[in-house]
């Protein structure tokens, strides 16, 4: 069953690249289409010599993205700019909406059935945006259209086990609500083992979570925003994906999706995957009071 076809769409960028190696590296991938607007050639002649059998193709340039999108199972789209210090996720808006709507436009009408996951900044916009291209196009399946948040659990999951010195790989925090600043809302009160933190370390701790890709711009100095985290976590979201398209049961991930979960038409939960995509959203659960309040905080935003 591991025969994904997958295309990486912004493949050259800062994510893109790390992304397409990681994905390259996986046994469930048996095609890697990799698409932009320059350097594709190279980085898919680079990626082909790696010995496992995903078989690699760049394609570059507007014209040759139908041909890279073709019978594809998954698409997933990092492109776009980056944020620089003192850009809000939303200063990105102009330029990623139009790249965005662009490429998503393409997907609607040359594999209308894949999976669309979007990592490109703003989330909590690009992902209305994606599900409006396919409306218009007649194709739009809310079950297969997600926004890639898994890096906020990701951070969540690493932050908590460096305070209670346990292996970041057995920790899961659920983290809900969007992908920019205090729309994210970490469930620490679900976190698996259980945690407990004092009320000033919790609300660090969130606030560290929340902030912690302002961090990563801040700390490249105008060299760009997380690249290699966001590649891993964009990665863990696809395999996820693919397992369950596969019939792996049990398969949860958090992502932004479209949600009758709050008053807000997209929102992040806990989602069980299936092989036609979203299969079950698991709702927000049980929480603490401090928690609905930082739900209440990110509604309006």
């Amino acid at each position: 069953q591991n025969n994904a076809k997958v295309a990486v769409l912004g493949a050259s960028g800062g994510i893109g690249q790390p992304l397409s190696l990681l994905l390259k590296n996986s046994p469930l991938v048996s095609r890697l289409t990799l698409y932009d607007i320059a350097h594709t050639p190279g980085v898919a002649a680079d990626l082909s010599h790696i010995e496992t059998r995903a078989n690699v193709k760049g394609y570059l340039g507007p014209e040759q993205l139908p041909d890279c999108l073709k019978g594809c199972d998954v698409v997933v789209i990092p492109a776009g700019v980056p944020r620089k210090p003192g850009m809000t996720r939303d200063d990105l808006f102009n330029t990623n909406a139009t790249i965005v709507a662009t490429l998503t436009a393409a997907c609607a009408q040359h594999c209308p059935e894949a999976m669309i996951c979007i990592i490109s900044n703003p989330v909590n916009s690009t992902i209305p945006i994606t599900a409006e291209v396919f409306k218009k196009h007649g194709v739009y399946n809310p079950n297969k259209i997600f926004g890639v948040t898994t890096l906020d659990i990701v951070r969540a999951n690493t932050f908590v086990a460096e305070l209670k010195g346990l292996d970041p790989a057995r920790v899961n925090v659920p983290v809900i609500g969007g992908h920019a600043g205090k729309t994210i809302i970490p469930l620490i009160s679900q976190c698996t083992p259980k945690v407990d933190f004092p009320q000033d370390q919790l609300a660090t701790l969130t606030g560290k979570i929340q902030e912690a890709g302002t961090e990563v711009v801040k700390a490249k100095a105008g060299a760009g925003s997380a690249t290699l985290s966001m590649a891993y976590a964009g990665a863990r979201f696809v395999f996820s994906l693919v397992d369950a398209m596969n019939g792996k049961e049990g398969v949860i991930e958090c992502s932004f999706v479209q949600s009758k979960e709050t008053e807000c038409t997209y929102f992040s939960t806990p989602l069980l995957l299936g092989k036609k995509g979203l299969e079950k959203n698991l709702g927000i659960g049980k929480i603490t009071p401090f928690e609905e309040k930082m739900i209440a905080e990110a509604i309006p935003e």
